[in-house]
């Protein structure tokens, strides 16, 4: 037993010399370490980057990414996103062609609000498909199929 007290026969009789305890209490550790564990768990989903829309459901699966992709988001009043900052349609390939000037190869996904008119979509899905850019994808929200 590490921490418990015994007799020195050095230093005469009756002496008790205390030995000291190399047991580490890893209690608060673990106490931190769970803390967060529980915060990072209830943070990560609200780490989406994008504008708040509505979007359609399907019952399609999600894409795997290696990396963040670039999302353009049309709003129900037509108003475009770039990530999370507002463009004007005649500014978003240049500001797209500069981007895939240093070497983004990624693919674009469009992300269109359930009231957006479809066709102003795809006016945006056309401009960027004649401006070279072929790696375009629609985002939906995953519906949990009948359970039946």
């Amino acid at each position: 037993m590490a921490g418990g007290i015994q007799p020195s026969s050095s230093r005469g009789r009756g002496r008790m010399r205390r030995h000291t305890m190399a047991d580490i209490n890893v209690t608060p550790f673990v106490d931190v370490m769970l803390v967060l564990l529980i915060v990072f768990m209830v943070t990560a989903p609200m780490l989406t980057v994008g504008v708040a829309v509505d979007l359609p459901k399907t019952r399609a699966p999600a894409l795997g990414q290696d990396r963040e992709p670039l999302s353009i988001t049309v709003r129900s009043d037509g108003t475009i996103f770039l990530q999370k900052e507002q463009i004007p349609q005649a500014a978003l390939i240049d500001k797209l062609k500069a981007i895939s000037a240093n070497g983004y190869e990624q693919r674009i996904f469009v992300r269109g609000d359930t009231k957006a008119n479809y066709g102003k979509v795809m006016e945006v899905m056309g401009v960027l498909a004649a401006s070279g850019f072929t790696r375009i994808g629609l985002v939906t929200d995953v519906v949990k199929p009948d359970p039946r």
